[in-house]
């Protein structure tokens, strides 16, 4: 696999006014994103997740660290040639009603980008059709407003904005999370048919694992900036070899009793401060795998097979708790059986 992003011992802190603390809010993460792929980035609320999305879109400067984009720096690069990688990373808003001008119609939000670069006006309309067609909406809603569009349809606007630069990364920052499950389904399904077509990569941040688990090639899980745990879907949610992901996966609640999680682990106790984290392992305080060693020193990254790296000195106690067993995996194979899907598709 081609590697189309690189980020190297990415780190971010967010200076505190009137004190010389900081908010560590990512320490030092590496990872990369090869062509047409799908990266899930998951964690809890504060895991630095939405500020990892925001140093690669170049929004805020990274404290240290390299992000490579086809090779070049997109960091510490000159100007020019920052501006040149923007149109080729894209960013997919979270809450689609906010991210779109209220006076401004639908045709003149996804067309914005291509002004700004000072595409010529003929391009621009044939690409906006393009871009309308591609997301599933009609030519005749350009001249609406987004009040007058409901929730999916603006979060498609939102995606034919993204993808009217033909970029070739777009970070997806919990774009269904304000969405009802039919549009959620509907967002995923034209995301995964758009990657298809163009061949687009993917950081998909988000909460929600049974999405991330149906669109993700590889997981990402973070915890206090830090990723702990980073392999393919399928062998992070049925092995994962990290206290933090077994906590997260045991969270969840699959709406059919018969499918349960093989085991569960307890978090216990408060969160650490990220403006003082402590020595060792970050999770010790709450792990129930904790031995002394955690306590005082951080687990370096053991890669256990093919790509699937945790930041654990137990992984392996951790591994051997339950035999494997993918529950989101068996929920979807369910869910297609009862809706039929799998005979529509045939039957197609």
């Amino acid at each position: 696999m081609t590697a189309l992003l690189q980020i190297d011992g990415l780190v971010m802190r967010f200076p505190i006014a009137g004190s010389r603390a900081v908010v560590q809010a990512v320490n030092g993460i590496s990872f990369e994103i090869g062509e047409g792929e799908t990266l899930g980035l998951v964690g809890e609320s504060g895991s630095g997740k939405t500020t990892v999305g925001r140093c690669i879109l170049g929004l805020i400067q990274p404290t240290a660290g390299a992000i490579r984009f086809r090779g070049q720096d997109v960091v510490g690069g000159a100007r020019r040639q920052q501006r040149e990688l923007r149109s080729k990373v894209q960013l997919v808003f979270q809450e689609p009603a906010e991210s779109l001008d209220p006076r401004q119609t639908i045709g003149s939000s996804i067309a914005e980008p291509l002004v700004a670069r000072r595409v010529e006006a003929s391009e621009r309309r044939a690409r906006l059709l393009e871009a309308v067609t591609m997301v599933g909406l009609d030519a005749e809603m350009l001249e609406l407003y987004p009040a007058e569009l409901s929730a999916g349809q603006q979060q498609r606007v939102g995606i034919a904005r993204a993808m009217i630069t033909r970029p070739e990364l777009v970070v997806l920052d919990e774009p269904t999370s304000a969405l009802d499950p039919t549009a959620r389904a509907e967002i995923i399904e034209l995301l995964q048919r758009i990657q298809q077509a163009r061949g687009t990569s993917y950081l998909f941040i988000s909460h929600d694992l049974s999405t991330v688990r149906f669109i993700s090639h590889r997981v990402a899980v973070m915890y206090l900036g830090m990723i702990v745990e980073l392999g393919a879907a399928a062998t992070v949610f049925s092995r994962p070899g990290h206290p933090y992901s077994v906590g997260l996966l045991s969270s969840v609640l699959l709406p059919n009793p018969r499918i349960t999680m093989a085991s569960s682990v307890s978090l216990r106790g408060e969160i650490p401060s990220p403006i003082n984290l402590p020595n060792g392992c970050y999770l010790a305080s709450r792990c129930p795998f904790v031995i002394e060693r955690c306590q005082r020193e951080m687990p370096a990254a053991s890669d256990l097979n093919s790509g699937h790296v945790v930041h654990c000195f137990r992984h392996a106690d951790v591994e051997a708790r339950d035999q494997e067993v993918d529950a989101f995996a068996l929920f979807q194979d369910e869910a297609e059986r009862i809706l039929g899907v799998g005979d529509i598709a045939q039957a197609g």
